[in-house]
């Protein structure tokens, strides 16, 4: 062959070549690429953070992070939200509580679908953390699946929902958007505030609607959520995730007590019917009745006494205290403080109540103040099921495992077991309970912290938790080839 003639030769070559390498390459958005190792560290980290930053910016607060249910800047995140579920390749829509839902469902399918989700609504001067983090997580963990090519392939209908309000911060009235999906929101709430901001919001606000939210024990079959752990356990034990085998349980009250306004300067103190003295004797009472119950407690009369595991986990606080008028020289004339007692053991919690209750009556009589104690809010402790925790505690330890070797920041937590923990904090699983078996993951965060704006999840950890999710999805609900 004529040297001339080689350059025209391999361009014919190149032509007939090309077109079968270009067939050879996938044409979707590259993203498959990125998760050549399995860890899909592109989504589940670097995205899943961004998000979660992107998210944490959007608040009705200047400087702060607030966003309350049916605020002005949770209809923002709605739309956020919803925009990150389409990119998943799920169908979109919200309920008539303003609860985000996102949703796959398989063509053949008729198994019954696996729920994940949290809430979207935060505490006034949050971190970004707390709730948006579990719906983050299942979010991009389902893209990874879309990703991949395995959405298609789902032997289940697979649901992330947004709950609209968990914390009950605008209202007092925790699981308003878990309730309703749950079918456990009574139709008294819309005998309240809670109907007039629906309205105003343009949601239908009726009996009628929210037997709309209910979802069917029949057509859902299991649930299971995401959250930073909200406590210092993980962090101690050097681990980033555990599995949750059971919530505490959870009461809520609001004591009021009225006394007799008058002048700082002129009331004698003999003379005083003082609300603010009375309301601080009590929050000092109610610390020594959950550091030392044994003083107070009325005892099981099968057993006498409870033991050191009843009592493990009973934690008491008062957050808000308010006064009226509220004045450095006037005596107040009303004190109400808001009081949340928490027990892993049902009986215990509910002794404490009572007891409390009945010390509330006699320390006020005796310092001759009007009192009173509203319930605002009971939920039992809640255990998770053994067979999703197991599946879940599989699905860590793989993850985990995964991303050790590569010195991805977990290196020797391979060989640690799982840890199993007990949550002291409420979540939507609570209310989920009453609907589906539930299970829920744990996320390690900096020093304990949350509900503060030093609420933190190391990029790695947020990154094991997308992982463990993920796994947990393909070896329970992703068919095999």
């Amino acid at each position: 062959m004529a040297p001339s003639s080689l350059p025209s030769v391999l361009l014919i070559l190149l032509i007939s070549v090309l077109p079968a390498c270009l067939a050879s390459i996938p044409v979707s958005d590259g993203l498959e690429q990125l998760g050549a190792d399995g860890l899909y560290r592109e989504i589940l980290r670097d995205e899943t953070v961004l998000r979660l930053k992107e998210l944490g910016k959007i608040s009705d607060g200047e400087g702060f992070l607030e966003r309350t249910f049916l605020s002005p800047a949770s209809f923002r995140a709605t739309d956020v939200i919803i925009s990150w579920m389409k990119d998943a390749g799920l169908t979109t829509w919200v309920d008539q509580m303003g609860n985000i839902h996102g949703r796959f469902e398989p063509s053949n399918s008729t198994d019954k679908a696996l729920l994940i989700g949290s809430h979207m609504d935060t505490v006034i001067d949050a971190g970004m953390y707390d709730g948006a983090l579990g719906i983050i997580c299942a979010i991009s963990a389902l893209k990874v699946l879309r990703v991949t090519g395995k959405l298609q392939r789902l032997t289940r209908p697979v649901e992330v929902i947004a709950f609209s309000d968990e914390e009950g911060v605008r209202f007092q009235t925790t699981f308003l958007g878990s309730a309703a999906v749950a079918g456990i929101l009574p139709e008294s709430i819309f005998g309240t505030t809670v109907q007039e901001a629906l309205r105003l919001n343009s949601f239908e606000a009726s009996a009628a609607a929210l037997g709309q939210v209910k979802y069917s024990p029949e057509s859902v079959g299991s649930y299971v959520e995401v959250h930073l752990e909200q406590g210092p356990v993980l962090e101690a034990l050097r681990y980033p995730l555990g599995v949750v085998k059971g919530i505490a349980g959870q009461t809520r009250l609001k004591v009021i007590v009225d006394g007799s306004q008058g002048h700082a300067g002129t009331v004698p103190m003999k003379l005083r019917r003082d609300p603010m003295v009375a309301a601080a004797e009590l929050v000092v009472t109610l610390e020594g009745l959950c550091k030392d119950p044994s003083r107070f407690l009325t005892y099981d009369e099968e057993c006498g006494c409870f033991n050191e595991e009843s009592l493990a986990g009973l934690v008491c606080t008062v957050g808000e205290l308010l006064t009226w008028p509220s004045a450095s020289n006037v005596i107040p004339g009303q004190v109400n403080f808001t009081v949340d007692i928490r027990a892993m053991d049902d009986l215990v919690r509910e002794t404490i109540v009572a007891s409390f209750s009945r010390i509330v009556m006699q320390r006020c009589d005796h310092r001759l103040v009007d009192c009173a104690v509203e319930h605002k809010h009971s939920a039992a402790a809640t255990p998770c099921d053994p067979e999703l925790t197991a599946q879940l505690k599989r699905a860590t330890r793989s993850a985990v495992s995964a991303m050790a070797p590569g010195g991805h920041g977990h290196a020797g937590a391979e060989s640690t077991a799982t840890p199993v923990l007990m949550s002291g904090a409420g979540h939507d699983a609570m209310a989920m309970a009453r609907l589906t078996r539930v299970g829920m993951l744990f996320v390690r965060c900096r020093g304990g912290v949350s509900h503060s704006p030093e609420e933190h999840v190391a990029e790695d950890d947020v990154w094991a938790a997308g992982l463990a999710l993920l796994r947990f999805l393909d070896q329970h609900a992703v068919a095999e080839l």
